[in-house]
């Protein structure tokens, strides 16, 4: 006799400005450890457009359902990149910008008071720029990218993340979003309350507006990496109940039989 079974979501782990994908290391293990797959696509920072057409395009490449988890500037990404995403049942927030249609990443911070990050980045002109592409990037200064971004880890970690950051093209954080995903998809948001990149008041409000199920964790803004276990436990719980719906046909020929 066979039964029908759900398949169990791909998670898929989007990261955000000044850092890569080797963010997740700890949320990866730990979702692996779960029994989970994960894919963690390096996010190539240089547009809202364009960032959120190739996260699109790996979430296509995927026959099953997905959750998908943006950090940071992330989230604009997959707010921007799941609105016609059939297969995503979910979305997930880590201090994140949850973006409304017309908005962009400047728009949420000068919305609220300013934190720290104001003063502490700077911008680099690319010194060979790709027709069409940015002309400028943005850093955090790496003696107070420890004290903005990552308070809460390690000083050894957090030297490694300031030399290592990954600069976002300065017209990303002015890109318009489209239609927000979450407008249509179930949400997930972790607050983390001692950001100080990313205004905890800020993401309150955009953890409402999308009526997000809400963790609020006592962290950076590298909360990704000084608590995994707080965040796998929001991924598991989107996952799995992203993986119990049946309404819109959101999973509608991802069953596999046994």
């Amino acid at each position: 006799m066979h039964r029908s079974t759900p398949v169990p979501p791909t998670i898929v782990l989007v990261h955000g400005a000044f850092t890569d994908a080797s963010s997740w290391a700890g949320v990866i293990s730990l979702l692996h450890a779960a029994g989970l797959t994960v894919r963690a696509p390096a996010n190539p920072l240089r547009g809202l457009a364009q960032d959120a057409a190739y996260i699109r395009s790996v979430v296509r490449d995927i026959d099953v359902p997905v959750v998908l988890v943006g950090h940071d500037y992330g989230g604009a990404v997959i707010t921007h990149a799941a609105t016609d995403a059939d297969n995503v049942v979910a979305l997930c927030y880590v201090a994140a910008f949850g973006l409304d249609a017309g908005e962009c990443v400047l728009d949420i911070t000068n919305r609220f008071a300013p934190t720290p990050v104001a003063e502490a980045t700077f911008t680099v002109a690319l010194p060979a720029r790709i027709p069409g592409g940015p002309d400028s990037e943005l850093y955090i200064r790496k003696e107070r990218f420890q004290h903005v971004y990552a308070a809460d880890l390690p000083p050894g970690v957090r030297e490694v993340l300031s030399v290592a950051q990954r600069p976002i093209a300065c017209s990303a954080l002015t890109s318009r979003s489209g239609p927000p995903a979450w407008a249509s998809k179930p949400s997930w948001y972790a607050i983390a309350t001692a950001d100080r990149l990313l205004n905890p008041t800020a993401q309150r409000f955009m953890a409402q507006r999308m009526a997000a199920v809400e963790y609020v964790l006592d962290g950076s803004h590298a909360v990704v990496l000084s608590q995994p276990d707080a965040v796998v436990a929001m991924i598991r719980e989107a996952a799995e109940q992203g993986n119990d719906r049946d309404d819109d046909g959101l999973r509608q020929g991802f069953w596999a039989s046994e």
